[in-house]
């Protein structure tokens, strides 16, 4: 067992240094870098927080999807081959619902202020 702070907490305490102490002294293109930094931490603290249960989910829909497991990537490569090639389509069941989930992770991870985002959370909660 690791002791405190957790990764995450060391994030979160590097990203609002920057916001809070580092930034209000920096102008220009130092100031935007440093931001760019801050939002750069906050997205690697989501993918911690995020990704081993949505890599885990995503990996049973692509063994339904596909019939058989394999790693994550090989299974998406063969998802990804599979959709140019025609054999899979929207037509597919499960294919919509898997994309839907996989693209409302990533806009969780990188952009969960996003609008659109939040509409879509909005309807799914009702």
């Amino acid at each position: 067992m690791q002791d405190q702070p957790t990764a995450a907490e060391l994030i979160d305490i590097v990203a609002d240094f920057i916001r809070n102490h580092a930034m209000p002294q920096l102008q220009g293109h130092a100031a935007f870098h440093a931001r760019v930094a801050a939002n750069a931490l906050d997205i690697v603290k989501r993918e911690l927080e995020i990704a081993p249960k949505a890599n885990t989910e995503e990996h049973e829909r692509l063994k339904a999807l596909l019939g058989h497991d394999g790693s994550l990537d090989e299974l998406n490569r063969e998802l990804c081959a599979r959709i140019e090639s025609g054999e899979i389509t929207l037509a597919t069941p499960g294919l919509a619902d898997h994309l839907w989930a996989i693209t409302m992770t990533k806009l969780a991870i990188d952009q969960p202020n996003y609008s659109g985002y939040r509409r879509a959370l909005e309807e799914m909660a009702n």
